[in-house]
């Protein structure tokens, strides 16, 4: 035990001389040895471990794909109740070109509900009274159509015959044969085709009323349902969405207006062409150019090339040379004149965003979404360029940059949004002022 007593002795003896010099002797801090685990700081991330262009590329990976399964779902919805969505989209293009009037009307002291009315009665006769002069047109040049196209058949079946192909009269048969027989192979597959065609008929029909039931009322109460739906948006954001409503709706307007008459120069220069050479079916054909021409960049084209197969069945190559004359001349004047000068400020889309947007339309919905899918662009790109602009629903700017769409389609309208941006450049808050958006009495509840 003496190492002990040693020990004891030692530590006395320092105790000792640490009370003499008042100082107490610290111990010599042993370090530990380091951990086999290292441990972040609190303030560090574990997301830091993966790479920045990982993690960005997740972030925006599954943003896109609720935006995917949204958009899904939001085509299965509309396609589900297509009966219905068409109706009203053909209800708000009509609605579009009509408007014009209905508020000439409405200035002159006409009712709301009189004035609807009569614009909307005004343009079914119209509309009916020009399909019933095609239509009887149609039927009066059908018989010698007929005729022609059997004169012609003839003539390709002899020059087939005699011309430089040598072909056979065996042959000919034979081919004759194939089509007889694919016809009978197909006879049921025709026959479904007309059959549901005739399940269809009631659709038409109940889009039909749908389609003038909503257009009057879009007429009459167009602005209090605007307003009543933005009354579903959370305070802050009516004003902005509003003023995008107004003025997509100026798009729209312009764009229907300047699309009709587009259609009608088209419908005119080639009519003239067909008639000067007497091709059979003038009338019709010229309402199918007119028709065809809603559908910008390629419907006047294909409508024009129905033109000249008619010419050239009817009255030979001759003829069809002289009408495919007419319609590039008129494809060239539309292109390069009418489309810039008078469209140009009320869309303002590049040529190739209208095709793409046409050939997703199609795609999606047939015909019906070729029809809709430029106004639908412009509308869009109207109420996104403003409300990037103007994110608290105040007037857009004028000059190169404003959007398209901004600019009034009446002088009155024009006279209410000067006088609102006058004020409030001069300082008088934007609420004081009556808006130009709705300048109609607020809807009752």
């Amino acid at each position: 035990m003496s190492w002990l007593l040693r020990v004891r002795e030692e530590a006395r003896g320092r105790l000792t001389a640490a009370r003499e010099t008042e100082t107490v002797p610290v111990a010599t801090a042993v370090a530990p040895p380091p951990p086999d685990v290292v441990v972040l700081p609190a303030d560090e991330s574990a997301n830091e471990s993966v790479p920045v262009a990982l993690r960005v590329g997740a972030a925006w990976a599954w943003r896109l794909v609720i935006v995917a399964v949204v958009l899904y779902g939001l085509f299965w919805m509309i396609s589900l109740l297509r009966v219905v969505v068409i109706p009203i989209v053909v209800a708000l293009l009509l609605a579009a070109l009509l408007e014009p009037a209905a508020g000439w009307l409405r200035k002159r002291g006409a009712p709301r509900a009189l004035a609807a009315a009569t614009i909307l009665v005004f343009g079914l006769l119209l509309v009916g009274g020009t399909l019933a002069l095609v239509v009887q047109a149609f039927i009066n040049g059908l018989a010698d159509l007929t005729d022609q196209v059997s004169q012609a058949l003839n003539e390709g079946r002899d020059w087939l015959l005699s011309g430089p192909l040598h072909v056979s009269q065996d042959q000919i048969d034979q081919y004759v044969n194939k089509a007889q027989d694919w016809l009978s192979s197909n006879q049921s597959s025709l026959t479904s085709g007309a059959l549901s065609t005739a399940t269809t008929l009631g659709e038409v029909v109940t889009g039909f009323f749908l389609v003038l039931f909503s257009t009057f009322f879009f007429l009459k109460d167009g602005s209090q349902i605007w307003r009543f739906l933005t009354r579903l948006l959370p305070r802050p954001a009516r004003p902005a969405v509003r003023q995008a409503g107004h003025y997509s709706w100026h798009t729209l307007t312009s764009y229907v207006r300047a699309t009709v008459f587009v259609a009608f120069v088209d419908a005119l220069g080639i009519g003239i062409g067909l008639a000067v050479l007497k091709v059979p079916l003038t009338l019709p054909l010229a309402a199918l150019v007119f028709l065809g021409a809603f559908i910008p960049v390629i419907g006047a084209t294909l409508s024009g090339a129905v033109a000249v197969a008619v010419a050239l069945v009817t009255q030979g190559p001759i003829s069809a040379l002289i009408i495919l004359a007419v319609v590039i001349a008129v494809q060239q004047l539309e292109g390069h004149v009418l489309q810039p000068l008078i469209m140009g400020r009320a869309v303002a889309l590049h040529p190739l965003s209208v095709i793409l947007a046409i050939a997703i339309g199609i795609t999606v919905a047939g015909i019906v979404g070729g029809l809709v899918a430029v106004p639908l662009l412009a509308v869009t790109n109207t109420a996104v360029r403003y409300l990037v602009l103007r994110p608290d629903g105040g007037p857009a700017p004028a000059g190169p940059n404003a959007p398209p769409g901004t600019v009034p389609t009446d002088d009155d309208q024009a006279e209410v949004e000067e006088a609102r941006t006058d004020a409030v450049q001069s300082g008088v808050p934007a609420q004081a002022v009556a808006p130009a958006a709705t300048p109609e009495p607020p809807a009752k509840a």
